[in-house]
């Protein structure tokens, strides 16, 4: 499916769209400028149809089961206000009189997206960010979409018909490549969310100029000092919740230690919430029976890929734990099968300093006399986010992406010194 000019076309429509896509961008460019106001007044809009409840039919025939939830976690994100204060926080410092003239502030033009399909609502999301910056937009949609972002798109337009030149949305499979190359071919920026193979496959589509706006896979971890005592049952309930899918999930926990036992006490200890999160999160029979699948081709995998190391495993419920004798930052096995890890807080900065630009998200726990230190190794180290460890997936209104604003990536600033 296609969605162009406010409207859901078929497949078949594809070539005739791509066609003619230039000469429809080329005017839409020509006109006047999409105003902030106006798509603040239609995200506004479709905000209060989701706080109604107007929106639950579309997002139960769209969306995976939990999607009502994940929303729930990012609206606060996109109400007006968050946005208005994103672009006086983004761009307002861009805009204005300077001792040689006068700045204003544009779009790049076209934006291509190629949208991530690990959460529900990003496609969509990263198109509004485009439309906050009066860019043109078009997008290929991740195979897990289902249609909510074609849905929501054609919320918009109806609400607001002046969005429908700047919404575009393609179900075009990776292997198309092609229509892949004639939608970079349009762009001023791409904006990709996918891993290596992605970024590297759109850095060769790109044209000369085109500007290529990475927003990679990235790792994240908990780092834990003198645990003993604290509350941990919020980092098991974010393990299980968000399965590892996100960029922002726990890959590994890090202990502030050298001492092997200590990280087997550790793990021993923990497994039990490990499994109070899981048989919460699995409720019924069939996703019970799902989380057992999970955990036995995690340790089945383990096997396979480890056969011949000295980790040390600690199975539960739905869930498990592998102590591993490295302290190298890694993807650990998904759906509440996580990593341990030993890293004394001396090792911080050598140790993944060697993932540098990869980083994201480091849920710390430990006294609070000891959290200024800690958290300045772990920004020197290379994390752009630190929070507490039951929280590192949630989102707060105006906090960068990655260390960056992403507003101000896909805009460009013309001096007028006339």
């Amino acid at each position: 499916m296609i969605f162009a000019g406010g409207e859901i076309l078929p497949d078949s429509e594809r070539n005739a769209v791509l066609g003619r896509l230039e000469k429809e961008t080329s005017q839409t460019l020509s006109g006047p400028p999409l105003e902030e106001e106006t798509v603040l007044n239609a995200l506004d809009m479709l905000g209060r149809e989701l706080d109604s409840g107007a929106l639950d039919p579309l997002i139960a025939r769209y969306a995976p089961p939990g999607a009502r939830e994940e929303i729930d976690r990012v609206r606060p994100q996109i109400s007006r206000a968050a946005l208005e204060e994103r672009l006086a926080l983004e761009l307002g410092g861009l805009r204005g009189p300077r001792p040689f003239g006068f700045s204003k502030v544009r779009p790049l033009g076209v934006l291509f997206h190629v949208a991530p399909g690990n959460m529900a609502g990003l496609p969509a999301f990263t198109a509004v960010e485009g439309l906050l910056t009066g860019n043109i937009n078009l997008v290929k949609l991740p195979r897990e979409d289902r249609g909510l972002t074609m849905a929501v798109f054609q919320k918009l337009t109806q609400t607001e018909p002046r969005l429908a030149p700047y919404l575009y949305a393609f179900e075009t499979p990776s292997s198309d490549v092609l229509s892949l190359r004639a939608l970079a071919r349009l762009a001023d920026g791409i904006v990709t969310w996918g891993g290596d193979g992605a970024v590297t496959a759109m850095r060769s589509m790109a044209p000369p100029g085109c500007k290529l706006i990475e927003w990679g896979h990235r790792l994240s971890f908990a780092y834990l000092s003198d645990w003993e005592g604290l509350d941990l049952s919020g980092l098991a309930d974010h393990i299980v919740r968000t399965g590892g899918l996100l960029c922002s999930s726990c890959q590994v926990i890090y202990l502030d230690t050298d001492c092997l036992s200590v990280a087997e006490k550790f793990c021993k200890q923990f497994l039990p919430l490990l499994e109070r999160a899981a048989a919460a999160h699995y409720e019924t029979p069939g996703q019970a029976a799902q989380g057992v699948l999970y955990a036995r081709e995690a340790a089945l995998e383990q096997m396979v890929d480890r056969a011949n190391s000295d980790d040390l495993n600690f199975p539960g419920r739905c869930c498990s734990l592998t102590l591993r004798r490295d302290c190298e930052p890694e993807l650990s096995h998904l759906h509440g099968n996580v990593l341990v890890k030993r890293l004394p807080r001396g090792e911080i900065i050598p140790a993944l300093r060697r993932q540098r630009g990869r980083l994201q998200t480091a849920g710390l726990l430990c006294p609070a006399p000891e959290r200024e230190e800690l958290v300045d190794l772990l920004a020197r180290a290379g994390v752009n986010r630190i929070t507490a460890p039951g929280h590192m997936s949630d989102s707060f209104p105006g906090e960068a992406h990655d260390g960056e604003y992403p507003l101000r990536r896909y805009v460009r600033v013309v001096e007028n010194n006339l």
